[in-house]
């Protein structure tokens, strides 16, 4: 597999020899999370599956931020506490990810679990004379990193000159930031230097390098992050080691609405339950994996529309092969399959083209949905096509809820007995039958020989 590094620029190759280790930068749980860490989230989850689906073992570890200056003025807001407000957040994250089917990470580190590993860091850079002791708390030198600026592609004297820099008189430079701050306003803790709470940037630092080694696979986050959190992170931690940080630098893109950032102050974010609600999570999934993970994605109502359209289509797929009958064999299947199922490896082991993969899924069901409406789909095709078809759902984490034989033989049994009914023309208790299969959600297809039926998730934007 071949990923896309921001740091060097170009594709680099995975090594999947060992252990693959993952470190993504979480959400700062202040808030309702929203459809842009979706995005993010979801790439990150389609590549540890993938990664797994292959039999290789992937290591995931994605903190929380619980201590940031938003999290203590939502607590003031609220006449609350950070802890109260972070709990809340953290635990709402958990009902939003687990209903759009993300598999929960190896660990989810917290920055307040992690003090005495933050506080050891930061001594370890005082004493490397990398970091120094103000009246304001400790900061990191920039200047003593002759290569900050690598990843973000962005030079010391450009930044110092042009950007807009929080003014802090304590600084010995303006581009130095924060390791330490002191503060007497909990949340606080005891420190070498005083009481005070951790910078932002430091405590990815050392929990990534606490979980996952000083030399790990890929760190990831949007794209937001690349300046200055990541770049931050490159020159205190290979400052603090000595060595590369991360092999591979992996950045999604920005979900946008009507091209703009998303923000509070436009108030055109959408919350993840908000959007979960009304589409579901099969359409974020396939609205997240529609364009290249790198690249800003535009949200609308009318790309979701679509991507219902195409959702639609496979579950229709799903419904024709668990009908088929017949034991005739189409020649072409199996070379059909093979070539489905390198075409969508390839596409994702080629700097993780998602939307290369999603066409060629749907390239899938396109073919079943359309040998099944000639009739040219019988039971030994199924049996070839579905465990392919399953497994593509499953790495894209798409869920088609599996039905039993048991219940397939059960739904069988009432629409025969209705069709009974009415060629006997007992309308009524055939339309006690009719509503019993309305109230499952039933759809039925027509073909040209038979009527097969199928499962519609209900989907609430649908219905509107």
């Amino acid at each position: 597999m071949k990923l896309q590094d921001t740091l060097s620029n170009s594709e680099q190759t995975l090594d999947v020899s060992k252990k693959v280790r993952v470190y993504l930068c979480g959400v700062t749980v202040y808030d309702e999370s929203h459809i842009g860490h979706a995005r993010t989230i979801i790439v990150f989850d389609v590549l540890r599956k993938y990664l797994e689906n292959k039999g290789i073992s992937v290591e995931f570890i994605q903190n929380f931020t619980d201590v940031d200056d938003k999290i203590i003025n939502r607590a003031k807001l609220e006449n609350s506490t950070a802890e109260q407000i972070s709990t809340r957040y953290i635990q709402n994250y958990f009902d939003d990810f687990d209903r759009l089917n993300v598999k929960r990470a190896t660990k989810y580190p917290k920055a307040t679990e992690h003090i005495d590993d933050i506080i050891n860091f930061i001594k370890g850079l005082i004493e490397k004379n990398m970091a120094y002791v103000s009246k304001n708390g400790v900061y990191f030198s920039v200047s003593k990193f002759p290569q900050y600026g690598k990843l973000s592609k962005k030079k010391i004297d450009e930044l110092q000159s042009g950007a807009r820099i929080e003014v802090d008189e304590a600084k010995e430079d303006p581009l130095d930031f924060a390791l330490w701050k002191f503060s007497d306003v909990p949340p606080l803790w005891d420190s070498p230097w005083g009481k005070g709470r951790p910078g932002w940037h430091i405590e990815c630092s050392a929990m990534s390098i606490r979980y996952l080694g000083e030399n790990f696979d890929i760190h990831g986050g949007g794209r937001d992050l690349i300046f200055p959190h990541h770049e931050n992170e490159i020159a205190q931690s290979e400052s603090f080691t000595s060595k590369q940080f991360a092999k591979i630098w992996m950045h999604v893109g920005m979900v946008t609405i009507n091209g703009e950032k998303m923000s509070k102050s436009l108030g055109n974010i959408k919350s993840i339950k908000h959007v979960l609600d009304n589409w579901g999570a099969n359409i974020i999934r396939l609205f997240c994996l529609s364009g290249h993970y790198s690249k800003p994605i535009d949200y609308s109502e009318e790309l979701l529309k679509e991507n219902l359209i195409k959702w639609r289509q496979a579950e229709t797929c799903y419904y024709e092969l668990i009908h088929a009958n017949g034991e005739k064999q189409n020649s072409e299947i199996e070379s059909l399959v093979k070539e489905i199922h390198s075409e969508f490896d390839d596409s994702l082991e080629s700097d993780f083209n998602t939307h290369l993969a999603l066409l060629t899924f749907f390239k899938l069901v396109k073919e079943v949905n359309y040998l099944a409406a000639e009739e040219k789909m019988n039971l030994n095709d199924a049996k070839i096509i579905i465990p392919e078809f399953e497994r593509m759902l499953e790495i894209l984490g798409l869920v088609i809820p599996k039905i039993t034989l048991d219940k397939k033989q059960e739904i069988d049994n009432l629409i025969t007995a209705r069709e009974q009914l009415r060629k006997e023309k007992k309308f009524q208790e055939a339309d006690k039958i009719r509503d019993k299969i309305n109230e499952m959600n039933i759809n039925l297809i027509d073909h040209k020989g038979k009527t097969i039926w199928m499962i519609k998730e209900k989907i609430k934007a649908d219905i509107q």
